[in-house]
């Protein structure tokens, strides 16, 4: 029998993300200067005020407040009328330094040794139903908002658009789980006050879809595309106005949008948020480990869908464990339990050798604090930072490297395929 899926997504503008945002910043900003720095902020952020809260321990030191204002004015939040403006909110910093308790868990004589950062659990999971091994509906919800974001920064086309948003998509599939067709959409978008009231919801409603959803199906496969259909069940603004949005409209907190920010909802999730922490917290750094894995499983053909589970106790380098489920899906003649065997001998785990192989040391996160973490594009750009004293550093850093399909061969080689 055929059933139904839904995944959602929000906007950079969105106060949970903008949350995300400061914090992932901050984070970038202590990286770019000290890559041995300890990391864990939160940001709330409301009516006209950012709080910052959190522990560090750093040898430099940081205009957070400057950095936090940046970070809005990027997102969008320029104009006093949203009741939260860059320039004009109010910047309250409660960090302070790192507790001893923990930091002698992490850190050993030789970094080898390091310790995770927190107990826990993380999973990874990938599936051959899109191009990037992401589930089709968390990648459609992204989609939508990236493109929404786009012509809001145009100006053109859609013109009234303000930067909070929300986007859910629900997808009917097969009984052998092949997505059939797109049962329904659901645009939430902040707008400007419209003069006539009564025209305002049929006007964003037909921008959305005779606008937005041509310039997102323009980007996909044929086969994709195939999916959008007339009998599309369409919510736009269904409150029937949005004009109060952001963080006046919500208050935003850093590390509530955790499934948007890994698999919609698909697979599985450990329960720990990602932004405002440096990769000793595996929370972070072992859910982009455990992606990398599946991904590139995958990828290799031993499955067409993988679910990986990995654990830790705090001030421990080897993990407790590694789960696998294929969910009937295998290519190989290996049960999930051998599968998960042969991952121990590819991939170190040690939360050492998981910044190591991936690079986390390095000042790459803000690019990841909207739109997803995973089934991202990898790339090389070079980042600019400025000290407290004026000094400029330009770095080259490598992005959501956990996404590269770079143990493929190995995997292949490993098991015979």
């Amino acid at each position: 029998m055929a059933y139904l899926f839904t995944s959602e997504s929000v906007s950079e503008g969105h106060p949970d993300k903008v949350a995300d945002q400061i914090s992932d910043a901050l984070i970038d900003n202590f990286l770019a200067w000290d890559e041995d720095a300890r990391v864990a902020v939160e940001t709330l952020v409301t009516t006209g005020q950012v709080v910052l809260a959190g522990e560090v321990k750093s040898k430099i030191y940081l205009d957070v407040q400057k950095i936090a204002r940046s970070v809005i004015e990027k997102i969008g939040y320029t104009k006093s009328e949203y009741m939260f403006e860059a320039n004009s909110c109010g910047v309250l910093s409660a960090i302070h330094e790192q507790s001893a308790d923990i930091n002698q868990g992490v850190d050993r004589k030789t970094k080898q040794e390091q310790g995770a950062g927190d107990q826990g659990i993380m999973f990874g999971y990938a599936s051959n139903e899109t191009e990037n091994y992401m589930p089709l509906a968390l990648d459609l919800a992204h989609r939508l908002l990236y493109e929404l974001a786009a012509l809001r920064r145009e100006n053109k086309e859609i013109p009234y658009l303000r930067p909070d948003a929300k986007s859910q998509v629900t997808l009917e599939y097969s009984d052998d789980h092949k997505p059939q067709r797109i049962d329904t959409i659901v645009i939430s978008t902040q707008h400007d006050d419209f003069a006539e009231e009564a025209t305002m919801l049929a006007k964003i409603t037909d921008d959305i879809k005779h606008i937005l959803i041509p310039r997102v199906k323009a980007q996909l496969s044929p086969e994709l595309q195939a999916l959008f259909n007339d009998d599309i069940t369409f919510h736009v603004n269904p409150t029937g106005k949005f004009v109060i949005g952001g963080p006046h409209g919500d208050t935003g907190l850093t590390g509530r949008k955790i499934i948007v920010d890994t698999y919609g909802g698909k697979g599985a999730h450990g329960g720990g948020a990602f932004s405002g922490k440096d990769p000793s917290k595996v929370d972070r750094s072992a859910a982009y480990a455990t992606r990398h894995i599946a991904k590139n499983l995958v990828a290799a053909g031993v499955a067409d869908e993988i679910l990986v589970q990995i654990s830790y106790a705090i001030g421990v380098k080897d993990p407790m464990g590694i789960y696998v489920n294929t969910y009937g899906t295998s290519k190989v003649n290996l049960n999930d339990g051998e599968i998960a065997t042969k991952i121990t001998e590819l991939f170190d785990m040690t939360p050492y050798g998981i910044e190591t192989r991936l690079g986390l040391r390095n000042p790459i996160y803000s690019e990841t604090a909207a739109y997803g973490h995973m089934g991202r594009t990898p790339k090389t750009v070079t980042k600019t930072f400025e000290s407290t004293t004026g000094e400029i550093k330009e770095v080259e850093v490598n992005l959501f490297t956990w996404e590269k399909l770079d143990f493929v061969d190995k995997v292949k080689e490993a098991f015979g395929l």
